[in-house]
């Protein structure tokens, strides 16, 4: 015979965790922020940020060759510009600089095939950190593509993010353009509430072509693509958090750069600061778009510890006397039961 028990002594909760119970929107982002760190998205932040300083260089590069194309087919201008820097820089320094543009603009095809090289790897490389990150706050544990595929998957998306940002940017632009073009052909572009309106529609025009933006990157970025839906609500506080976020760093780099050192170090600490800023961001909404009640594994609880413990019952044993009397019996119908056989088989002879 077996007896099963379960013990599960009750645990009483915290008040943090009562609280958690009573705001769902809390526990969300308790949840999130486990997610996050669970999934080193601290980490993954910092390699992006070092791959979006380092693409800087490369685009400076293509940016100096694209300068020098123009330069080398406009004179005045480029005298122009040389004569402002003889101007402005100390003596022997503008020589320098001056010597340093004639050769940028020589070597401007160098420069401009190695920059596109560049970009193209540091690009590949920041594409492949933040497809990665992405990835690991969904939790996708897939098998990891190939060198080709990853890299071509990567040059893809880096390609769709590109038309994503171009497409939000002529959506600003054109809104931007046909508000003040409006205002002015109905003769109020003068007026106060009019701007005011423009500002408002300003602003809600970037909110929609942010959210274009942050849809593509939460839901078609990750190596394995997630449903628009579950993307959505996530790209709108993206969204409204990146819009924040701008004007914050907005003050931040125009209160660095006050000082001297400020002003030659600051833009560049800005940019890095706000780099890191902006990946951590990202990743946080991105934990939070994959701990939704719709995106979470099914709750399965462990049932409680058994316990499993033999029980034996012993039955009672008789006494002396009750075995004698049990033998006697025995005995006595043995005798019957001979004599009657003995007494059946005289009568069948």
């Amino acid at each position: 015979m077996t007896a099963v028990t379960a013990e599960s002594p009750p645990q009483e909760k915290t008040k943090f965790e009562q609280i958690r119970e009573q705001r769902p929107w809390l526990d969300h982002l308790v949840r999130a922020g486990t997610r996050y760190t669970e999934k080193h998205g601290d980490h993954y932040a910092a390699a992006i940020t070092y791959f979006s300083i380092l693409a800087l260089v490369p685009l400076l590069m293509i940016a100096f060759a694209a300068a020098a194309f123009v330069l080398v087919n406009n004179q005045q201008l480029l005298d122009q510009i040389t004569a402002g820097i003889m101007a402005a820089a100390p003596p022997g320094l503008g020589d320098l600089l001056n010597g340093v543009i004639q050769q940028a603009i020589q070597q401007r095809n160098a420069v401009g095939i190695i920059g596109l090289l560049g970009a193209l790897y540091s690009g590949l490389g920041w594409m492949g950190n933040l497809r990665e990150a992405l990835s690991e706050q969904w939790d996708q544990r897939g098998e990891p593509p190939t060198i080709v595929k990853r890299y071509g998957g990567d040059l893809v998306a880096m390609l769709g993010l590109g038309l994503a940002f171009g497409i939000s940017f002529a959506i600003t632009a054109i809104a931007g353009g046909a508000g003040n073009a409006i205002a002015e052909f109905l003769g109020l572009a003068g007026q106060t509430w009019v701007q005011v309106l423009l500002r408002i529609a300003g602003i809600a025009i970037t909110l929609v072509a942010n959210w274009l933006v942050f849809l593509w990157v939460i839901a078609r970025l990750p190596r394995e693509p997630v449903t628009l839906r579950s993307a959505g609500r996530a790209a709108i506080l993206a969204a409204v958090g990146f819009v924040i976020l701008q004007q914050v760093m907005t003050v931040y780099i125009a209160s660095v750069t006050n000082s001297p050192a400020g002003a030659a170090f600051g833009p560049i600490i800005g940019l890095l600061v706000f780099a890191n800023f902006v990946s951590r961001f990202i990743l946080f909404v991105t934990a939070w778009a994959a701990t939704l009640k719709e995106n979470e594994p099914a709750d399965v609880r462990e049932p409680a510890p058994v316990i499993v413990r033999p029980a034996v019952t012993v039955g009672a044993v008789p006494g002396p006397r009750a075995t004698a009397g049990l033998l006697g019996a025995g005995a006595v119908l043995g005798v019957v039961g001979g004599v009657l056989g003995i007494n059946g088989m005289r009568r069948r002879r």
